[in-house]
């Protein structure tokens, strides 16, 4: 069916506008009514309690004809049809646009559900139905805040930068603002280990640079991304710097920060899910457990142990009592191995190694880590890749296979 009703957004900024009703229907109109600067003047022999703490006029009394003189608008929402009709009828006689609440048919207009994102406004009437409606200001709202339904716009003035992280590989472990603001980007540089899966529901218009960031291949070198940030960023546009993970947790974000406090960029760090807890997690094993352990360390594992520029504390790390989760240890997995067994950390302690974690592409391997130093037992490894050492590896017979 074709809807005949003509859409229209009105300023009602100190605007008479009457409502005649003192309900909880009543109370949401004059909300509305009250954001958009109307001075409201409410009718109702009895009037609801979070109504009388309003800005506004109350008459507590029934409605009588000619209530509406001066108004711009009028809204009939008592429970009383009779009292609501003739609302509507002196409206009409007085050419005041008029919203019944009780029927929408015989209503000369209607109030839409309305889903709001900074100054955008979705109005939506769905023919009448305030249920279907409803939903669907729910379904836009989410869109809308999610970064789903993007809203991007030309503007002049300075550009931005957003640090965000992407979270451990699965589209939908990135969190609502990073998403939101990925799909308002102009200019999105991304990692490897970013989730590349939202960058295809990117509009056309936003711009992808590869900056890469693999283990010993980078597209960029982390002073050309540096620049490269703040450059866009100070020709008015607006940035996302997409990470894998969270970018001040081995991201160098705290570098790409300080690039952009350097140049007087404004920026927003948006943290994102580490994989040092989400990645074990989504395998099906808490880094830490009640009666198991209380602590666990991250640590960045990508030297060599016994190279001078090596600062882990390996042997600490050995004595200690908690789960150790490694990141970027695939090149060197024996060596840490072999230098955490030299340190006391039994052979036998469990070790998950979990690779393309939280994504299709995902595996576990367990084995000891005693199979990690030794060359004939080590399982075949590729990055990336998130090892876990401690007991708490023994619950993912429990939780992995539930999960």
């Amino acid at each position: 069916m074709t809807c005949t009703r003509y859409p229209l957004s009105v300023d009602l900024a100190g605007k008479p506008v009457v409502v005649v009703g003192g309900g909880q229907v009543a109370l949401r109109r004059v909300r509305g009514l009250l954001a958009a600067g109307a001075a409201v003047t409410v009718i109702a022999p009895q009037v609801a309690d979070r109504l009388a703490g309003l800005e506004l006029t109350i008459k507590r009394r029934r409605y009588r004809d000619g209530d509406l003189a001066g108004a711009w608008l009028a809204h009939a929402a008592t429970s009383d049809a009779e009292v609501n009709a003739a609302v509507s009828a002196e409206a009409a006689r007085r050419r005041i646009w008029c919203v019944r609440a009780d029927n929408a048919a015989a209503s000369a207009a209607w109030t839409p559900a309305v889903a709001a994102h900074g100054d955008v406004m979705v109005a939506i009437t769905a023919g009448g139905d305030p249920r279907l409606a409803q939903r669907l200001r729910a379904a836009i709202s989410l869109a809308l805040g999610t970064g789903q339904l993007p809203v991007r716009r030309s503007r002049p003035g300075p550009g931005s930068v957003a640090l965000v992280g992407g979270g451990p590989g699965h589209p939908g472990l990135i969190t609502v603002l990073g998403r939101r603001l990925l799909g308002e980007a102009d200019v999105v540089v991304a990692d490897k280990l970013a989730p590349r899966a939202l960058l295809a529901e990117l509009d056309p218009a936003v711009e992808v640079i590869d900056a890469g960031k693999a283990p010993h291949a980078h597209n960029l070198t982390q002073a050309e991304i540096n620049a490269l940030i703040v450059a866009r960023a100070q020709a008015g546009q607006r940035v996302v710097r997409l990470k894998g993970g969270d970018p001040f947790v081995f991201g160098r974000g705290g570098e790409e920060a300080l690039a952009c406090v350097r140049a007087g960029v404004p920026f927003l760090v948006v943290p994102g899910v580490t994989s040092a807890v989400a990645v074990p997690a989504w395998a099906g094993i808490p880094v830490t457990h009640r009666g198991v352990t209380q602590d666990f360390a991250v640590v960045s594992a990508h030297l060599d142990p016994s190279q001078p520029g090596a600062t882990v504390d390996w042997a600490a790390l050995a004595a200690g009592p908690g789960t150790l989760v490694l990141l970027m240890a695939v090149a060197h997995l024996d060596l840490v191995a072999a230098e955490l067994i030299k340190h006391g950390r039994a052979a036998a302690t469990p070790v998950a190694v979990i690779s393309d974690g939280t994504t299709p592409a995902q595996q576990v391997l367990t084995c000891t880590l005693g199979d990690l130093a030794d060359e004939r037992a080590r399982p075949p490894v590729t990055p990336p890749a998130i090892v876990v050492v401690g007991e708490v590896v023994r619950l993912r017979e429990l939780i992995g296979a539930a999960a």
